[in-house]
């Protein structure tokens, strides 16, 4: 209840203020460092407010793993120290500085959607495309970074959420709860964010015993290896490689074909 109060007192601040909302394709740039407003959709908060955010977030996210937005709150409130380590990692491959610069933004203003039903079968982006089609998701459905204290950070956390999807398609996991799980597991080895990682470990109690089966015995393993081989996920200019074959990509990272089809298990 406190942190909700503290979330609709937010808002309220950030209302107050009077600032046109941009577009959702509009990239992260700093804005008024007097206002302390770094970017827009950004809400100051001290280290009492965000501890106060992420207790209330964690336990929501628990409750119900599928309240994206607590999820999200629960990553901006906990994970500055790890996104500094993404973002040093991002400066230090020559693809991953480019994106930094550059600040691509994934979304149906940005997606020319007829150009990736035109590419081959196979390619990433038709396959990306399938993915959100088959599943019934949209790209746009992130929630805008609010939290995070750091601009350049905020889009590290802003390019994370929006390529979800893209490990999803790369892994071959749908979007029911066992194949949300198995994404965790491989976003927890490879980026270390304490909010992965909480989904990673307690996602599991909401599934069946035939999936846990599977979970355990196999895919959380292959998760896993896949994680720890993998270059950082978030090196990957996607949008540069939507002609690549996906298993081209999946070769170039290291990253094996699921152990088994999970459609149906949930």
């Amino acid at each position: 209840m406190a942190t909700l109060l503290l979330l609709r007192s937010l808002r309220l601040h950030r209302r107050l203020r009077h600032r046109p909302r941009p577009a959702v394709d509009v990239p992260l740039r700093a804005e008024s460092h007097g206002a302390r407003l770094l970017y827009p959709d950004h809400i100051p908060t001290t280290p009492l407010q965000k501890m106060l955010l992420a207790a209330g977030a964690a336990g929501m996210a628990l409750y119900n793993p599928y309240r994206h937005d607590m999820v999200a709150v629960l990553g901006e409130t906990t994970g500055c120290h790890t996104l500094k380590f993404l973002r040093d990692q991002m400066k230090k491959d020559p693809e991953g500085a480019q994106i930094l610069q550059e600040r691509p933004r994934i979304s149906l203003s940005t997606l020319d959607l007829s150009k990736l039903r035109s590419l081959p079968e196979g390619s990433l982006g038709r396959e990306y495309l399938r993915f959100l089609d088959v599943n019934k998701v949209s790209p746009d459905t992130r929630a805008p970074t609010r939290f995070v204290d750091d601009e350049e950070l905020a889009y590290v956390i802003q390019r994370y959420r929006e390529v979800h999807d893209m490990l999803h398609t790369l892994l071959g996991m749908p979007t029911n709860m066992l194949g949300e799980v198995v994404v965790k597991w491989f976003e927890a080895v490879q980026t270390g964010l304490p909010m992965c990682t909480l989904g990673a470990l307690f996602g599991p109690i909401r599934l069946r015993t035939q999936s846990l089966q599977v979970l355990f015995s196999e895919l959380i393993p292959w998760a896993i290896q896949n994680g720890r081989r993998a270059p950082c996920v978030l090196n990957i200019y996607y949008e540069q490689r939507w002609d690549q074959p996906l298993t081209a990509l999946r070769e170039e990272l290291g990253i094996s074909p699921p152990p088994k089809h999970i459609q149906g298990l949930s």
